[in-house]
């Protein structure tokens, strides 16, 4: 990826991210990391006006958003393997596998997240070289994400915020695509495959 590119995914696993005491006080050095890591004056535009919303609220409104938006809805949640196999038995397999990629990727994983876990993910895929394997999870993302949009209301903050990675960093799944996943997870605990077609 660009190196525009990657400065996105790591600005958007910080966003994404929970937001705790000092997150409101990194603003600033998001935009100086913007500014110095983004060459485009229109895209550093593009990032600044869709993230500020986020830090015009209070840290505890900011925090029961994200609680509401992220931690009780199937649907918008950031567990990767959630989107691709719902609540099948069959995402043990999956985080088994994924925990194997980052640990070859030479990623420490945080001890309190799953491996699955999209804004941790994002920072792996910003750190990392690109190869097959890299390649393959970006595509898993673009639909986790793709999804996640969908359901978000349009007025919720992180609607325009994670429309960032669509727009600038990965490719958006076509509706047959996404209607395709969307089968196989409804029936992820029917099928034989240990996971969706698109690991493969």
């Amino acid at each position: 990826m660009t190196n525009e590119k990657n400065a996105i995914l790591a600005i958007m696993s910080r966003l994404l991210d929970y937001p705790d005491e000092n997150f409101l006080e990194e603003q600033e050095t998001i935009e100086s990391y913007i500014r110095e890591t983004i060459p485009s004056e229109e895209l550093q535009k593009a990032l600044s006006e869709r993230i500020h919303p986020l830090y015009q609220l209070h840290l505890k409104d900011l925090q029961e958003l994200y609680v509401n938006t992220f931690d009780y809805k199937d649907k918008t949640n950031l567990f990767l393997t959630a989107h691709e196999l719902g609540d099948s038995r069959k995402r043990g397999f999956a985080l088994i596998q994924l925990q194997k990629l980052i640990s070859e990727g030479g990623f420490e994983l945080s001890s309190n997240q799953l491996a699955d876990y999209i804004p941790m993910l994002l920072e792996f895929l910003a750190v990392t070289e690109e190869d097959e394997d890299h390649d393959k999870l970006s595509r898993r993302l673009a639909y986790a994400i793709q999804r996640i949009i969908t359901h978000l209301p349009d007025e919720n903050p992180y609607n325009q915020t994670m429309d960032l990675l669509m727009m600038f960093v990965f490719e958006a799944p076509g509706t047959e695509e996404m209607s395709h996943l969307e089968i196989l997870r409804e029936q992820a605990d029917l099928d034989e495959l240990p996971y969706p077609l698109m690991y493969r």
